[in-house]
């Protein structure tokens, strides 16, 4: 038999309580937990990052997000790029003769045809390479030639060209990328989603995300029935995530110029997007893989973001080289259900800019969890290089090349008391057990420290991200 195909798609700011199976309200989302009932749902499933763009360096990588250069979300500073010596996992795949395929967000490297998709791993790309794109003025850039938008709802489009990447590249052992926009701002879905949600009584922002995640829910239903149509469903490992927490906001949108609310149900969980408490890191995972991974289950392995390169690359049966040493590990054998795991010690660390290990800071040991919060000096950002972002999606011709070096200094305020929590006992992080347990907060801090700077060793000895 032909090696199993990978169809990964990430949704963007989605959290568990956005699917309907864990909403049990207006969540409409019937595709996706149908897929969690055919497969695994993972609960103690973690991104690499709080944002965007780390957590993707995480995924595609193995490797913490400060090893590979990509520390923030700011594009127009080059603070996105994935360092051009890194190991993609399309680049692994590709090696091994799959056609790779990205279709979507890329938020890797916006600038610069060395951090292009197509110089990374992916045989075809077709998508936005920037952190978020209008949903009907969209430019796709189609292996380096733009498209324009034709008034088509994005969501829509990119299903669609998830669907004829998997028709042109059945015969052969395809990796697919899926990276849709939804629900990132702005809020933009058709009117007749949007209307369903509005008739029971929601305002403010969260009719325009469930119906986001709707139409995406759909397109998702499309890309399975296109497996069922080609013969590959049986041989595929399908996997949905998302990429950090909800973002949960109250606030102006300079898209439209409307006051939105982004606040919702997430199961309960303390913090959203942009934190390092449970809400913002904490994220779905399913996976389904007819035949050899169980079904209709719920795992609470505790996997990482990181542990995917490896773990595919084991159940795919491809043997890789070390040229760059991963932080995952496989988890192959867990998720097969043949062997207890043994839980590794996990970090995430981001603030805006360089890195700061005092700031929104955090580790997980077992059933621990430490966490240094958020400093608000060390997550402003100056107002041109908010505009230069915003530039890029609507004027790009004013920022063709990435403004290297360009950060502020910043006077460094006292740090906030730390926090613990026991997580088996607390999931919602609502009791700070630091002073109660003062060995283990110190414990943990110390293997933070440790952590915090072997990575930013590596990321600051990286010579070129020019």
């Amino acid at each position: 038999m032909q090696q199993p195909n990978v169809v990964m798609i990430v949704a963007d700011d989605m959290g568990y309580g956005d699917f309907g199976m864990f909403n049990q309200g207006p969540a409409r989302t019937p595709t996706i937990d149908e897929l969690a009932r055919e497969g695994i749902c993972l609960t103690q499933h973690y991104s690499g990052s709080c944002v965007c763009a780390p957590a993707r360096a995480a995924l595609l990588t193995g490797r913490y997000p400060h090893r590979t250069g990509t520390i923030d979300t700011l594009e127009g500073l080059g603070l996105d790029r994935l360092g051009i010596e890194e190991v993609t996992i399309a680049d692994r795949l590709r090696g091994a003769g799959y056609r790779t395929g990205l279709i979507g967000k890329w938020h890797l490297g916006a600038l610069d045809e060395r951090y292009h998709p197509n110089a990374r791993g992916f045989d075809e790309f077709v998508g936005f390479r920037g952190g978020w794109s209008d949903y009907y003025q969209w430019r796709l850039d189609r292996n380096g030639a733009i498209e324009e938008g034709d008034g088509s709802y994005l969501t829509d489009v990119l299903a669609a060209e998830a669907s004829m990447f998997i028709r042109r590249n059945s015969e052969m052992p395809f990796f697919v990328h899926v990276a849709f926009n939804a629900p990132h701002t702005p809020l933009q879905a058709p009117e007749e989603f949007v209307q369903r949600y509005r008739e029971s009584g929601m305002e403010g922002g969260v009719e325009y995300i469930y119906a986001m995640n709707e139409c995406m829910d759909k397109g998702v239903g499309q890309i399975l029935s296109t497996l069922d149509e080609v013969g590959c469903t049986d041989n595929t490992i399908v996997m949905f995530t998302s990429d950090n927490g909800p973002q949960m906001n109250v606030g102006y949108s300079y898209i439209d110029g409307r006051n939105i609310d982004t606040r919702r149900f997430n199961c309960g969980f303390n913090g959203a997007k942009g934190n390092v408490y449970e809400g913002g890191i904490r994220v779905p995972m399913i996976l389904k893989w007819p035949g050899r991974l169980p079904v209709n289950t719920h795992s609470d392995a505790f996997v990482h973001y990181v542990d995917w390169v490896p773990t595919l690359l084991d159940f795919i049966g491809i043997e890789y080289q070390l040229d760059l040493p991963l932080d995952g590990t496989s988890l192959a054998t867990v998720l097969s259900g043949k062997l207890q795991q043994e839980q590794p010690v996990r970090f995430w660390q981001w603030n805006r800019y360089s890195p700061v290990m005092e700031s929104n800071a955090a580790v997980r040991d077992g059933r621990w969890k430490l966490i240094r919060p958020r400093i608000d000096e060390y997550m402003q950002v100056k107002a041109e290089h908010s505009q230069m972002d915003r530039d890029l999606r609507y004027s790009p011709e004013l920022h063709t090349a990435a403004h290297i070096g360009d950060e502020p200094i910043r006077d460094i305020p006292k740090a906030a008391a730390i926090e613990l929590y026991d997580l088996r006992q607390d999931p919602s992080e609502t009791t700070n057990l630091a002073n109660a347990h003062p060995e283990k907060a110190e414990e943990l801090m110390s293997k933070l420290a440790l952590w915090f700077d072997e990575v930013e060793s590596e990321r600051i000895r990286k010579v070129d991200f020019a």
